[in-house]
């Protein structure tokens, strides 16, 4: 196990790096930092089991958007008929590798599909899909209920 007060570099020698705090962010700051990043990781359930995908969001006031796509596991996780939505969570960080110095945020919330043609609209000009995909034609909305920010310093 790797001191806390060194880290390895490429060529396996040790070199000083100086302890970090981590910091408790609030509601506000956790929000704006998520919102700050287009990249997090989704946790579902699939099959009875946990499920965590990458995707792309961005923030639309306090809740999470993100593109779903037919067929994809994540398409099924919410079915239109379910007006309480499903319960997941949604985690984004930044961290630098060399200095472990950043952010991360951990949303619980629950999740609604989104198919009004005219939220789709506009939603379909801020998300950014990895792969070229058909026309956009749900999207899923997590409405955050729980939100924990921690930020690492030294």
């Amino acid at each position: 196990m790797k001191d806390e007060g060194t880290r390895t570099t490429v060529d396996d020698h040790r070199e000083g790096v100086a302890p970090r705090r981590m910091e408790q962010l609030d509601r506000a700051e956790a929000l704006r930092l998520l919102g700050s990043v287009s990249l997090g990781r989704i946790v579902f359930t699939q099959a009875a089991l946990p499920a965590i995908r990458p995707v792309n969001h961005f923030m639309d006031g306090e809740d999470i958007i993100v593109q779903l796509h037919d067929g994809a596991a994540l398409a099924s996780i919410v079915m239109p008929t379910q007006a309480t939505g499903v319960v997941v969570a949604y985690e984004a960080d930044a961290i630098d590798p060399e200095t472990h110095i950043g952010w991360s945020v951990v949303v619980t919330g629950y999740a609604h599909r989104v198919t009004d043609e005219g939220q789709l609209a506009r939603f379909a000009a801020r998300l950014r899909p990895w792969v070229q995909h058909p026309a956009l034609n749900s999207a899923l909305r997590i409405r955050p209920d729980l939100v924990t920010g921690l930020q690492l310093t030294v």
